[in-house]
């Protein structure tokens, strides 16, 4: 048993989970999945489901393991909230979490540092028109701070395109618009600073839409992703980039999209991506020799490793 480990047996984690954001389904299974694995590993473990008042809860809790999706445990509030308090926490802090979960300000940044991203339209003032003759048919509308792909729609003519914007901001009341880039779907982890195998996202429908991400069969995952070998190579530099770009800290994963020739287009990046037994980080950890087990203890040495600590 390695030193961190012998140390961190000795402390009560909190694992959060749960929370209200429309991403709290997932984020229970990922918490019920994390615990199990700690527990199994002979950890002091405790769940909490995260309600507005969850400050109340972390009594005599040492650290904390966040399996938190969307907002307030992925966008760097309740990250602040610990730090405040001096809780150490597994992952990124409060400037990585929060630009990885504004779209616009990391695509802002991944073109500031020459980062293949699909071209996107951003205006308060949405005009229609505007948007097709930047983007072009079909075109992506995204909310600007949702995972899982809620709120996700792909239009193709120009009454579509408006019918779509009234009923997205109906829900979701910050949105962009972004080129439609038809190809194959692939993502990247990243754990302790390195790129792991590249995951090929293979959906049984057009669109790798939420039922698609959390509905057995209805998509194929391959690991390593076929792609040639140069591409897969780029791919996962680009990754890394991203991930050190957005200030992220420890483990991420970032999406991306490639063209008919393989070029790579990063999508966003995930600062705490799906920690599901079948989720995308733990299969490629997995094709990187890591089981699941090991992936959730190197996520959970990372709340003792954290820069300027």
């Amino acid at each position: 048993m390695d030193r961190l480990k012998r140390y961190l047996h000795k402390k009560v984690i909190g694992v959060l989970y749960g929370g209200w954001s429309s991403e709290r389904e997932v984020s229970i299974n990922s918490g019920r999945c994390v615990l199990s694995s700690l527990k199994k590993q002979g950890f002091k473990v405790r769940g909490i489901d995260l309600d507005k008042n969850f400050i109340r809860k972390l009594k005599n809790i040492d650290l904390v393991f966040i399996a938190l999706h969307g907002k307030p445990g992925e966008d760097g509030t309740v990250q602040g909230i610990l730090d405040f308090y001096g809780i150490p926490y597994t992952g990124s802090g409060v400037t990585g979490s929060a630009i990885g979960m504004d779209k616009i300000v990391t695509k802002s940044l991944l073109v500031a540092h020459r980062i293949p991203t699909p071209p996107f339209y951003y205006n308060k003032n949405i005009n229609p028109e505007q948007i097709i003759k930047a983007l072009g048919l079909p075109v992506v509308i995204k909310p600007c701070a949702e995972g899982s792909s809620v709120g996700v729609s792909i239009v193709s003519t120009k009454k579509a395109l408006k019918q779509m914007i009234k009923k997205t901001l109906r829900k979701f009341p910050d949105i962009f618009f972004e080129k439609y880039i038809p190809g194959m779907m692939a993502t990247c982890g990243i754990l302790n600073e390195s790129a792991l195998p590249v995951l090929e996202i293979c959906p049984k429908k057009k669109f790798y839409d939420y039922r698609s991400k959390y509905t057995e069969g209805m998509t194929e995952y391959i690991v390593p992703a076929r792609i040639p070998k140069k591409k897969y190579r780029l791919l996962q530099k680009y990754a890394l980039q991203v991930h050190q770009t957005t200030r992220a800290y420890g483990f991420s994963r970032v999406d991306f999209v490639l063209d008919k020739d393989y070029n790579p287009y990063a999508l966003e990046i995930n600062t705490i991506p799906g920690l599901l037994y079948g989720s995308n980080l733990p299969l490629e950890a997995k094709a990187a020799g890591l089981n699941y087990d090991q992936l959730i203890l190197e996520i959970l040495k990372t709340a003792l490793k954290r820069p300027g600590t």
